[in-house]
């Protein structure tokens, strides 16, 4: 929209807050904080531009675009000037999120920079464009990940972004089923690009057009694949000339197609899958059909079931994404009451993400537990997400007093003291004590699991010394009448 337009429109709406009734909302009106100007204009070269804020108590300024930078972000009782900067920007930009705040009441500013207008681009240049600026892109619908909002990916051959909101045709949210669209139809869209942890977006996007894609695919003739292999069919309904299917590279070894069928708008594709010996395994497939010189493409996903991987916590984060299931066993560590812990073993620790029954058997810190689930990253951070604990060994925490005094048993104890003694480096044979009670440590290992030679060294390794506190876990074991522990498990160093 070219900024004379703006005006005019911002001329429109003074106009009307003064003729309309008043409500609490009507910002002008306002007794507890009124501005000079609540629309505000900075050149495209960059600048300042300064309001007087009148308020009767204190206020804040909030939810600041990242492009502006206020004078100040609070204010006392009184007249205030508020002055707004940005530096040169080349093309337009705007926000109306900022707001002040002065009890319990809102004052709305809104505030341009340049000429606000759309620019038709390709998703590579969306994504290497600059944030708060509006593009217009078309692109063929990959995948939606939300239907309530419209939270979708697009891509047009240059790149994929991901449209964060969809607004329906009267520019209403959460009504993203009334537009209709599906995975494989072209759409051109506009919004605003922002970046959010990484993943650059367009955010509430007003949908332009809709070329609704001449292939679906309508269903499979199975959820998935049996893990001893076998075939699937999906069914297609295509208004194009053929169907062709683009396999993956990295899912060629394992699946091909065993037939297509075409009988008028209706095709039968058959694929075909080796037995599988690992975990449960998918690939996306795309499907196209070509109409008037124009391709067409639709995505579906084949799953092949498989068993449970038995890794470490190492094997677990460096895995895929995905749908495979892994076991792990380690010690669970910062129990949180929605089931979410660490689980840590000899080679490193991972997040367990509210596991399934986690809280129902009473997972606490020191836990020896066994749990299956899959893998997925969140903001950077791998999870095992779904997780059911299939075996807890449960772990007492006690004082070394207590623990002397014990029998001996195969029980979990976890005990916390300062090393006073280094009998061993190699194999980890030391001494810890409370201050008045020692107990020895027949053999230190770095967590849970460890084998061979990750069972030594671990005391040069972690860079233990005399007087560090450790936690341990471990079973009462009395030795030529020495109480120990032998093959402790490090669980943390203290200090």
């Amino acid at each position: 929209m070219k900024l004379k337009n703006i005006f005019s429109l911002l001329l429109l709406s003074v106009v009307a807050l003064f003729t309309s009734c008043s409500t609490d909302d009507d910002i002008t009106l306002l007794d507890d904080i009124q501005v000079s100007q609540s629309y505000i204009s900075i050149p495209e070269e960059g600048g300042s531009v300064s309001i007087t804020v009148t308020a009767k108590s204190d206020w804040q300024l909030i939810d600041v675009p990242e492009w502006i930078t206020p004078s100040t972000t609070s204010g006392t009782a009184g007249s205030t000037t508020l002055t707004f900067t940005a530096e040169a920007y080349s093309g337009g930009r705007s926000s109306d999120a900022m707001t002040l705040h002065c009890n319990g009441k809102t004052q709305h500013i809104n505030i341009v920079q340049g000429e606000v207008s759309v620019t038709n681009a390709t998703c590579a240049e969306v994504l290497a464009g600059p944030d708060n600026k509006t593009y217009q892109v078309t692109g063929t619908v990959t995948a939606i990940s939300n239907t309530t909002y419209g939270n979708l990916y697009i891509n047009d051959g240059t790149g994929e972004v991901y449209i964060y909101g969809t607004l329906d045709k009267t520019g209403a949210e959460k009504n993203f089923l009334s537009l209709g669209i599906d995975v494989g139809d072209e759409i051109t869209v506009q919004g605003p690009k922002q970046t959010y942890n990484g993943t650059v977006e367009l955010v509430n996007v007003t949908v332009v057009n809709i070329n609704k894609s001449l292939i679906k695919v309508d269903s499979l003739s199975a959820d998935a694949i049996a893990k001893e292999g076998g075939t699937i069919t999906a069914f297609v309904t295509t208004k194009g000339d053929g169907v062709s299917v683009d396999i993956p590279e990295d899912a060629k070894d394992w699946l091909s197609i065993a037939s297509i069928k075409q009988s008028g708008t209706s095709a039968e594709i058959t694929f075909k899958a080796t037995a599988n010996e690992g975990g449960i395994r998918s690939t996306e497939l795309t499907l196209g059909t070509i109409s008037g010189g124009k391709t067409y493409t639709t995505q579906t996903v084949i799953t092949q079931n498989g068993g449970i991987q038995d890794v470490s916590v190492k094997e677990f984060n460096e895995a895929a994404d995905g749908e495979a299931q892994y076991r792990l066993t380690g010690v669970a560590t910062d129990v949180q009451s929605n089931g979410t812990f660490t689980l840590t073993d000899w080679s490193g620790s991972t997040m367990v993400y509210k596991s399934t029954n986690g809280v129902a058997k009473g997972v606490k810190n020191g836990d020896i537990v066994t749990i299956v689930g899959t893998h997925d990253t969140y903001n950077g951070t791998v999870e095992l997400v779904g997780g059911e604990i299939t075996e807890l060994n449960p772990t007492t925490t006690i004082s070394i007093a207590d623990f002397m005094g014990l029998a001996d048993s195969n029980d979990n104890y976890m005990i916390t003291g300062k090393i006073t003694k280094i009998a061993n480096e190699h194999y980890g044979n030391v001494y810890i004590s409370d201050g008045t009670n020692e107990v020895y440590l027949y053999g230190l290992y770095p967590g849970y699991g460890a084998e061979g030679d990750n069972r030594y060294d671990f005391v040069t390794n972690k860079g233990l010394k005399v007087g560090d506190e450790i936690t341990v876990i471990g079973a009462h074991l009395t030795y030529n009448g020495v109480i120990e522990i032998k093959n402790a498990i490090f669980v943390s160093k203290n200090n």
